[in-house]
Formats: C-alpha cells, sequence, structure tokens
C-alpha cells in the first residue's frame, strides 16, 4: 500500500530517477515531471499529496511554481530543492507557501524525514477541514433558516416533515432565497446525518465535466482520465446529495439521473459494470420545471420523480416582516470578527432595507450588509452608509401623481440624486438650489432622511 503521492519536479533526468527509486523503494508512489507545465498537469489530474520541486526548470521557476499550486491546492505540501546558499530563492519559496527546503547533493538524508514531516501536516489539514465541515453540516439545522413569517413558516414545516424519510425533495425559488440551507437543515434532520452531505451546483460545468463530477469515470475513458475517479452520486452513499440548478441538466444526463432515483444504481463514463448505491436526493432550481418540460427541455417523468415533495421558498419581497431579523442576523456574524465597532442599525436603516425589492433576495441583503459595515466609522449603520442605489428606494412605496407637484418635485430630486451618485452638494448645483434647501427638501419628502 502507498504511503502517500508525491510529485517529483526535476529537469536532470539522472537526479530524477534516482530520487524517484528512493522514494518508490520507501514506498511512496512517485509521479515526475521535467517542466513546470508537465508538473501543474499532474496535479490538476492526480491526487497529489507532496511535491518535491526543483527551482530552476525549462520554462519557469520552481520558486513561482509553489505559489500557482498552493492557490489551486491549498492541502499540497511542497519542498524545494535549491542550490547551495540560494537563500533569496528559499526565502521566496516559504512566503509562496513552501513547507520547508533543501539544498541539492547536501540534504539528500534530510529528504525522507522532510517527506514525512510534510505528510503529517497534509493529514492534519486534511482532518481540521473534515471536521469543520462535519460541524457545518451538524449545525445547519432549522434553527439556522430566519424568519417567522406565514410563508417561510410553512416550507420549514413541511420541509420538517419531509426531513426523516428518504423521499427525494424538489426546493424551487429565486436565487438567493436559502435553497442550500434548507437542503442542508432536511439532512440533518434525517437519518443520514452522521453520513455525508455533498452539493454541485449543475450549471457550473459542461456536458462533459458535469457526467464525469456525478457518475465518476474509469481510467482511459477520455484522453485526461489517467485513472478510476468516484462521482457524487457514489462519494455520498449512504447520505445526502444536494443538486443546485437542475433545470440546468443536459437531457441526456436526466435520463442517466433517472435511472439513479428508479434503481439505485448507476454506470460510471467508461465502464460497463452497475454499481449499486444507497442515495437521497434534494434537488433545486429557479426555473419553471413544468414549462421547461412543454419546451421539451426538462424531462416529465425525471420532474415527477423529484416532485414527491416539493417546497416553494419565498422571495424576500414576500416575507417583508423577515427582513430586519436577517439584517440583525447578518450584522451581528460580520461583526463578530470585524466590524467590531458597529454596534447595531438605525431605524431608518431598517426601514429602507424594508422598502427594496431584493431581486437578489437573501444572498443580496448579506452583501447590502457587508457593504454598509465597509464605509461605516460610527458606531450604527445610518442610510448614508447604503448603496446609493438603496438610499432613495422610499419614493417606490410612494404614489406618484403627474398632478401633483409635489409629486413631481420629489421624483426629479430622486433622479438627481441617483445621477449625482448621492452627491447632495453637486444634486443642489444641478437643481440650482442652496443645500441647505435640497437637505430640508430631502427631509421633507423621506428621500433619504437625515438620520
Amino acid at each position: 500500500m502507498s504511503i502517500a503521492n508525491v510529485l517529483l519536479v526535476e529537469d536532470e533526468q539522472d537526479v530524477r530517477q534516482l530520487l524517484k527509486r528512493m522514494l518508490s523503494l520507501e514506498g511512496f508512489t512517485v509521479f515526475d515531471a521535467g517542466s513546470c507545465k508537465a508538473a501543474f498537469n499532474i496535479v490538476e489530474n492526480e491526487n497529489i499529496d507532496l511535491v518535491l520541486c526543483d527551482v530552476k526548470l525549462p520554462d519557469g521557476s520552481g520558486v513561482d511554481l509553489i505559489r500557482q499550486i498552493k492557490a489551486a491546492y491549498q492541502y499540497i505540501e511542497i519542498i524545494l530543492i535549491t542550490a547551495y546558499g540560494n537563500i533569496p530563492d528559499s526565502v521566496q519559496a516559504i512566503k509562496n507557501g513552501a513547507f520547508d527546503y533543501i539544498i541539492k547533493a547536501n540534504d539528500n538524508e534530510r529528504i525522507l524525514p522532510l517527506l514525512y514531516r510534510a505528510l503529517e501536516n497534509v493529514k492534519l489539514q486534511k482532518r481540521v477541514a473534515q471536521l469543520e465541515k462535519a460541524a457545518a453540516g451538524r449545525y445547519a439545522n432549522f434553527d439556522a433558516i430566519i424568519g417567522h413569517s406565514t410563508l417561510i413558516e410553512e416550507a420549514k414545516t413541511l420541509a420538517n416533515l419531509a426531513a426523516p424519510t428518504n423521499a427525494p425533495v424538489l426546493l424551487l425559488g429565486e436565487t438567493g432565497t436559502g435553497k442550500e440551507v434548507f437542503a442542508q437543515a432536511i439532512h440533518t434532520a434525517s437519518k443520514r446525518n452522521t453520513k455525508t452531505f455533498l452539493g454541485l451546483n449543475c450549471g457550473a460545468f459542461s456536458k462533459e465535466l458535469l457526467e464525469s463530477e456525478l457518475f465518476g469515470h474509469k481510467a482511459g475513458a477520455f484522453t485526461s482520465a489517467s485513472k478510476d475517479k468516484k462521482g457524487l452520486i457514489e462519494e455520498a452513499h449512504e447520505g445526502t446529495l444536494f443538486l443546485d440548478e437542475i433545470g440546468e441538466m443536459p437531457p441526456d444526463l436526466q435520463v442517466k439521473f433517472l435511472r439513479v432515483l428508479e434503481t439505485g444504481t448507476f454506470i460510471k463514463v467508461g465502464d460497463t459494470k452497475q454499481i449499486k448505491v444507497n442515495v437521497r436526493i434534494i434537488a433545486a432550481t429557479n426555473r419553471n420545471l413544468q414549462q421547461e418540460i412543454q419546451e421539451g427541455k426538462f424531462r416529465e417523468d425525471l420532474f415527477y420523480r423529484l416532485n414527491l415533495v416539493t417546497i416553494h421558498l419565498p422571495p424576500l419581497r414576500k416575507r417583508q416582516q423577515d427582513i430586519p431579523l436577517l439584517a440583525d442576523f447578518f450584522l451581528k456574524k460580520l461583526t463578530q470578527d470585524a466590524y467590531q465597532h458597529v454596534k447595531g442599525m438605525t431605524p431608518a436603516f431598517a426601514d429602507r432595507l424594508q422598502q427594496n425589492d431584493w431581486r437578489g433576495n437573501i444572498r443580496e441583503l448579506r452583501n447590502v450588509i457587508e457593504r454598509s459595515l465597509l464605509v461605516c466609522s460610527g458606531s450604527q449603520l445610518n442610510v448614508d452608509h447604503l448603496p446609493v442605489e438603496l438610499q432613495y428606494t422610499s419614493l417606490k412605496s410612494k404614489s406618484i401623481s403627474a398632478f401633483d407637484l409635489a409629486s413631481v418635485e420629489r421624483l426629479h430630486i430622486q433622479r438627481v440624486l441617483q445621477y449625482t451618485k448621492g452627491n447632495k452638494a453637486q444634486a443642489a448645483k444641478l437643481l440650482n438650489i442652496g443645500i441647505a434647501t435640497l437637505y430640508r427638501k430631502i427631509e421633507e419628502y423621506g428621500i433619504g432622511a437625515l438620520e
């Protein structure tokens, strides 16, 4: 059994073969490359744990390669092989994320102990990540779903009823309404909560990549498939698989996925052997699947298999009473580590949040709270900290009459302020009125009320 997968990057073939033999005899599985490009290609296609890398390579520097690998694969540990006395390269390598460095030809005795130390670090990092993921799954329960409006309470009640069963669940709602939070809560409240919860956005992959991600593939199934790979359906065995944006799944993959729901079996890409799985499916989409069926874009039989339990998640504009609760939650969460000088929000700030349409729903609300915190130097968030397009939303809730002079003036002031991006001095100049008059009219009409 292999101790770990090591990538050896060295352009001198004799040195590379010597090191490869030494590491192979120790029990490591060794991959080797003679250039930066070849090395990164191996990292992308193999499950590499450790990299032993020379500084000077034909197409670049090993020091730069370290930064590239660590940016994409944080758990890989890298040891640099440097020339005697080349301290600057060594220092930069450590800054770029290298675990340590050895001096070529002088430190051969240090290679194996250093690799074992680095491997322990890899194992520790992966274990911490697993524990954090498990903890996140445990705490993503129905208590994490904030709100007491009728629509959200109805959705939570239905999700609670469905959770203990093995029935597929279909979550419908606009982007940003919290579909993944609901999926995690259902998993946590189910009998599968000690097993894996995995999520995949079907719209984030091409057809070929999505098929490989879902079903896995056999070595040689396509050009870059150098070894067998488990798909998420297999990885989630006895657990829950959450498929976001299921409406984006190509029709021919829908046929294969339907088989999983009907028989609990699937075949890897490039294989002929059936694999049996026990996995619970939670799917989500912001599309109208019945309309997609009529247009021939979604299979009707798959829809009815997924549609056993359907939960509609309401948009934020239909649960306005929950907006202050959500805003307060995000404010407390975001100020735990940063922005600790901010203790709350003014009533006018909260009121302006409730008047917005929130086309991006909960995700947009969180973004606005964080953007407001970035520009807040005081102890409370006020209207002036909001993005400029939200500072004047109060007019949307007030009727505008074409015959009412005050309504016309109010609307005109709003448009000028939007044009100047909230710059009141510039707006007053364009309106040809004094700044004091503008402030009085802003207060009178409730446009970005003064704090």
